[in-house]
């Protein structure tokens, strides 16, 4: 949950500096330098020279700004020594030819061109800059996508969403002020302490000098023992951010359990910590910026005195003086920068170290270099001793055999944690198979691609899941080419077409999030019309009828056994009377087969399937 943060904050904390190691100094450099390089192909992207005439001449735009900035001051001490001609001697040299007016006006367009070329390059990269965030959002996106489903399944959807947030801000942030105000300003600096020797003699120089290497020494000492703790801040931001989410997400169930106050005291829990690691970055904040103003204070101090000292010994003009102040404010204000601007690279690289870690993650399925197009000619479906287990120590699936020819509709039954829909999730290759093999008329999943694999396959899960947009928008999901008419004939078939119609806003009627303004049965013939409008070869019913009423559950069980006339159809199903008329009956126990026939069959056996058809019967004939 976003959450504004006080004006001036910076998003760093204090610690002490025995918590730190200095190995992790040295580990977080590395990683640093490793983050710094993978941003330089977005700042410098390969076949695309418009973007890199930008950035070539974004930095000469850069070049002229720093050379006016250096020369605006001589036009100042100009103008106060031709208005003090008397004084001024031989030192101001040409400039006093000029005359104070236009002096004064060289110094006015030196201050305007100054602005004017800063803009002029902030404006020029502007596009390279959003290109390159864009195409870091779209990697990002893509990437998190081919992720495996374990992965998903082990992260919170809000810390996700919220390290991806944070990433593409400091990648942006790294990209505009690491090109134009690191490298610049560390030029600028040395030009500045060129310009105090050559014009006021190496004293002054060494006050310089020496007021620049105190005051980054000083910045960078204690900006690595603030920005250390960041990941800890991170941490507390974060598990807010979840908990806030998810119990959002569970709105229903919080509701039900009238537990409003037991999520606001979860969620003040978290921001209480947070809380107390925004006072201590303000309270270290405050510290840092003293002792950088004393820092600049007391060099300014030193350097106006030793002037004053040399106006009165008659050895530099009061146009002169004027300079030294001016180029010591100049000095004061990319040094102030370098402060801010440090911190803040610190803390994005840190940010940005967490979502190319996450880019680094890698897809635990990925398609073969060789791998082709499945071909479905007829839809038979073969699993051949497949043995899978989401770890390594507990196996799910031990040894499954199963053969669905095409156009046959074949049910998985069992008791919950026997494997039904495990089989489910490797059909769609959500995981790939630890032994044995899927096949699809005779191609092993594992040498096709994901893309038409799924493109193939049509399900109906026991919750259908709908965006938050219009039922026409998610109906058409199914195929993203549909017409209206297309959409319409879907939602007929399906049996909801009348309902959407009777909407004040029809097929433009919102949903809400996950559907939520719809009932269930209404969800479940949405996610019908979707799967009849994608007409896929295959269909996985996963249990799609057992979280609906008896009566609603009837309706629903039409449209599916139409649905899937012509089609190979696998039903996993927890009712059996949803599949009585199935091709094949597959019981499953503790992942293996333990019995298969048709329904008539396996009750003639007595075994375990008639032993739970009696048991559901029974319970069916208490409830009524």
């Amino acid at each position: 949950m976003c959450r504004s943060h006080p004006a001036g904050a910076d998003m760093t904390d204090a610690t002490n500096d025995a918590d730190i190691p200095a190995r992790t100094f040295r580990d977080d450099n590395t990683r640093e330098r490793s983050v710094l390089t993978k941003v330089i192909p977005y700042l410098w992207p390969e076949n695309q020279p418009q973007l890199r005439f930008r950035v070539v001449l974004s930095m000469i735009l850069l070049v002229v700004a720093k050379v006016i900035t250096l020369a605006t001051p001589l036009f100042f001490s100009g103008a106060v020594d031709a208005l003090a001609p008397e004084e001024a001697g031989q030192n101001t040299g040409f400039l006093l030819a000029l005359g104070p007016v236009a002096l004064v006006v060289g110094f006015g367009l030196a201050r305007a061109g100054q602005v004017g070329f800063n803009q002029m390059r902030d404006a020029v990269f502007a596009r390279v800059g959003q290109r390159a965030l864009r195409r870091l959002a779209l990697e990002t996106f893509e990437h998190i996508h081919a992720l495996s489903m374990r992965y998903h399944i082990a992260r919170k959807t809000g810390g996700l969403s919220r390290i991806i947030e944070r990433g593409v801000k400091g990648v942006d942030f790294l990209l505009r002020f690491v090109l134009f105000s690191i490298g610049p300003l560390i030029v600028e600096l040395a030009l500045m302490a060129a310009i105090f020797w050559y014009m006021f003699g190496v004293g002054y120089m060494i006050v310089v000098l020496t007021t620049i290497t105190l005051y980054t020494l000083f910045t960078f000492k204690v900006t690595e023992w603030r920005v250390a703790i960041r990941k800890r801040m991170n941490e507390r931001d974060t598990d807010a951010n979840q908990k806030a989410i998810d119990s959002l997400l569970n709105f229903e169930t919080v509701k039900y359990f009238g537990a409003e106050q037991r999520e606001a005291t979860r969620y003040d829990a978290s921001m209480r910590g947070y809380e107390a690691e925004a006072i201590k970055t303000q309270i270290s904040l405050a510290g840092l910026n003293f002792g950088q103003s004393l820092i600049i204070t007391t060099g300014l101090v030193i350097v106006l005195v030793m002037a004053a000292l040399d106006v009165q010994a008659g050895n530099l003009t009061v146009g002169q003086f004027t300079a030294v102040n001016l180029y010591m404010i100049q000095i004061t204000m990319p040094l102030n920068f370098l402060g801010t601007v440090y911190r803040e690279i610190r803390q994005a690289l840190v940010d940005m170290g967490e979502m190319f870690g996450l880019l680094e993650q890698p897809a635990e399925v990925t398609d073969k270099s060789d791998a082709k197009e499945l071909r479905v000619e007829g839809g038979r479906i073969t699993l051949r001793d497949v043995q899978f287990g989401y770890d390594a120590d507990r196996g799910i699936l031990k040894g499954v055999d199963i053969d669905v020819a095409p156009g046959q509709t074949v049910a998985l039954v069992g008791h919950s944690g026997s494997g039904k829909s495990t089989i489910g999730r490797l059909l769609f290759r959500f995981y790939d198979v630890t032994g044995g093999a899927i096949e699809i008329d005779g191609q092993d999943l594992r040498d096709v691609t994901q893309e038409s694999l799924r493109a193939a396959i049509g399900v109906v899960p026991q919750d259908t899941v709908l965006f938050n947009d219009t039922v026409g928008y998610n109906i058409g999901y199914g195929k993203p080419d549909a017409s209206q008419a297309q959409i319409e004939e879907a939602a007929r078939a399906a049996r909801i077409h009348d309902f959407i119609a009777s909407l004040p806003e029809g097929y433009e009627t919102k949903v809400g999030e996950r559907g939520l303004k719809l009932s269930g049965g209404e969800k479940q013939r949405v996610g019908i019309a979707r799967t009849i409008l994608k007409n896929p070869p295959i269909l996985l019913l996963d249990e799609a009828t057992s979280a609906l009423d008896s009566e609603t559950e009837q309706g629903i069980q039409e449209s599916l056994e139409e649905m899937g006339e012509g089609r190979t159809v696998i039903t996993i199903a927890h009712r059996l009377s949803t599949v009585v008329h199935a091709d094949q009956i597959v019981v499953l126990e503790a992942g293996t087969v333990v019995e298969r026939g048709t329904h008539e069959g396996l009750l003639a056996k007595h075994g375990r399937y008639a032993s739970m058809w009696a048991r559901q019967a029974a319970e069916e004939q208490e409830e009524a």
